[in-house]
Formats: C-alpha cells, structure tokens, sequence
C-alpha cells in the first residue's frame, strides 16, 4: 500500500497574524520580545488552536492559527489594557503546557467537559524554565508574578465573563473555522474584530473586580451574536467526534507504543499526524494495530457524520458526549452603570439562550473504513 502524503486542509488563505495582533496592541512592548524566543513558547508554533482539527476533511479551516499565536495575542490584550508586566507575562505563559492538538489531551483524559486537564503541568514548567527565570529576572519579576493567571480577572475569569484569554480565542476561531451549515460564512473577519476590540474597556463587575466589557450596547450585542455562533460550532457531534476520535487514536498509539508520552510534548504535530499515517499504510499484524490503522484512515478522510438517537452499532465510531459550552454575557457601560448584555438586549439574550439550549442529536458516528 501507497504511503499516503502529508497534508494540512486546504487552507483558503495565509492569514496576517502581524495585522490581527496590531489590532489587538498597536506596538508590541519591547520587554516581550524576549520571551516570545523563549523554547518553552517557541515549541507553541507547531500546535493548533483548533485542536488538530486541520488535519481532518471534515472541516475546512480557513487558516492556520498556532497556540503560539494565541498566547501572544493574550499577553498584547493584557497589556492594552492593564499596562502591567506581571498580567502581560501571566497570559503570555498560561498556555506552555499544551501538547499537540491542544484540548485532544483533555477528551483523551475524560475531562470533556470541563476541558482543564491539560493545565496541571503548566505552574512546574514555569517554575523549572531556568531561560524564563533569567528573563524574569531582569525585569525584576519571579515566576511566583506570573505563573497563575487566573489570578488576574483581566487575563481569566469564569464563563461567562469576557477575559482576554477568552476575547483572544473566539477572534481567530470565528475567523478560521467553517460552519457545518453554512461553510462559506466567516464569523468573524479583520473589520468586524476591529469594531469590536475598539469598543471593549476595562469595567468593574458585580463584585466590583475588572473585567472586560463594552462601552456601547449595540457592539456588545455584535460580540455575543458572532460569539455564540462560534461556540455552536464547538457544541456540534462534528466537533465532539472529531476531538474524541483523536484523542482515542492517541490512547491506542501510546498502547501500542507507535508515540510515548513525551512525544505529545516534544514533536510536532505534523510529525505526529505523519507517524500515524505511515503506521495505517504499513503491513499490521493484529487486531488492535488493524483497528487502530482504520481509526487513523477513517480521521484523516472523513468528510461528514451521521447523527442517531441510539447506538449506531458494530463497524462505527460514535460519541455520546456533553462538553464545555463555552458562552458569554458581557458587561456593559449604560448610563453610568455596568450591566450585563443579557438585561439589557433582548437580542442578546435570545442569541445566549439558544447556546445554551443548543442539544444535537444524542449520538455522532462515523462509518470505520
């Protein structure tokens, strides 16, 4: 059998990281540079945000948009708005224990729904970085200053206040990804990002903590809208299937000692894809090296699902799952107070109520090829 060759999606566009981020903070401050050479970031680049979702034809990514990216974009929020190193650095870094394909390792653990399994490394790896302490050092910093940021409610919050962890993500996501329904609809676009960031401000909240929010009601209404159309992406089967079916391959390659551990933090995920590729072209011995081979060709082909309200049965690959839903209600500055979206719009509210009332059907399946 033929090796199959490597391929990321046809991506549409090269997308102009530099552009977005100047949006984001006009000048990147000087003290960041040096951190963003870090290895502990650098290794950052060859992992995804969409969470190895571009090596799948089951969806059709605009772009290419790197955790790398993403912890930058984050650390330029931070600053816009806060003007603090400590916040600017806690953004940058809270990420750096990502492995590939990003919050796979979270479906590959169980932890589906809350999706925070992965982060239990990233506080030893900030304080074992003896390149970032010297760093830290020199701007009269610790790791102790950066090294949790939810401490800081302008970087982190709880859903479904607006952070700029939060605010970051949703940008390239609705830029990138494609809707299932509607594959030629972009969410967000360069234009629509702009109108948006440059109507967000640093208010008080209830409990009188900062928090992201808009000055104008009419913007925050457009926010919430497109927002919630990207998180319906992530609560559909295709979404569940996709990041539960690898996160299954990724389990039986460690089983059957195609990676190791470590490989999810050390090779790309380019070089991963690749291992699994050349293992399902290769001569198998076995029914678990046979079963894993179709799980990989099947993930690597597949181009749409089939829905069930029961079991599909024997020779498909199904998911029953609830995850994160990810949501948001903002603050807003009106006459003089800071008042969520949701009491304010009754649009706003609509577009918050059907996320979350959003069930697909109960069971997503793939035909095993």
């Amino acid at each position: 059998m033929q090796k199959p060759a490597f391929v990321y999606n046809d991506f549409q566009f090269m997308f102009d990281v530099s552009s977005y981020h100047r949006i984001l903070c006009p000048e990147v401050p000087d003290f960041l540079e040096k951190y963003l050479k870090l290895p502990l970031l650098v290794r950052l680049k060859d992992i995804g945000l969409l969470c190895g979702t571009d090596f799948t034809p089951l969806y059709s990514n605009r772009f290419y948009y790197s955790r790398f990216d993403h912890s930058a974009g984050c650390a330029l929020i931070a600053w816009n708005f806060t003007r603090d190193k400590k916040q600017a650095l806690a953004s940058l870094l809270h990420d750096v224990s990502t492995p590939v394909f990003s919050h796979v390792g979270d479906f590959r653990k169980g932890d589906a729904l809350k999706q925070e399994a992965t982060e239990s490394l990233n506080q030893k790896m900030i304080f074992a970085d003896r390149e970032l302490k010297q760093l830290l050092e020199t701007d009269g910093l610790c790791a102790e200053d950066v090294c949790d940021y939810h401490a800081y409610p302008v970087c982190d919050n709880e859903i479904p206040c607006l952070s700029s962890d939060r605010l970051e993500y949703m940008f390239p996501s609705g830029m990138a990804l494609c809707d299932f329904e509607v594959r030629d609809k972009e969410i967000f676009d360069m234009e629509s990002v702009r109108r948006c960031y440059e109507n967000i401000t640093v208010l008080k909240n209830e409990s009188g903590r900062d928090e992201l929010g808009f000055k104008d009601l009419e913007r925050a209404v457009d926010y919430t809208k497109r927002f919630c159309e990207v998180a319906l992406i992530l609560q559909r089967n295709e979404n569940k299937l996709a990041l539960n079916m690898l996160g299954k391959i990724v389990n039986l390659a460690l089983e059957n000692h195609l990676i190791r551990e470590e490989d999810l933090y050390s090779k790309s995920e380019r070089e991963i894809i690749r291992i699994f590729d050349e293992f399902a072209a290769g001569d198998l011995q076995g029914k678990e090296q046979k079963y894993l081979a179709s799980m990989i060709r099947t993930w690597r082909t597949m181009k749409k699902i089939e829905r069930f309200d029961g079991e599909p049965g024997e020779g498909w690959y199904s998911v029953s799952l609830e995850v994160k839903r990810r949501y948001i209600n903002p603050l807003v500055k009106c006459s003089g107070k800071n008042v969520r979206v949701r009491e304010l719009s009754a649009d706003g509210r609509l577009y918050i109520e059907e996320l979350m009332n959003y069930k697909d059907t109960k069971y997503g399946a793939v035909l095993l090829k």
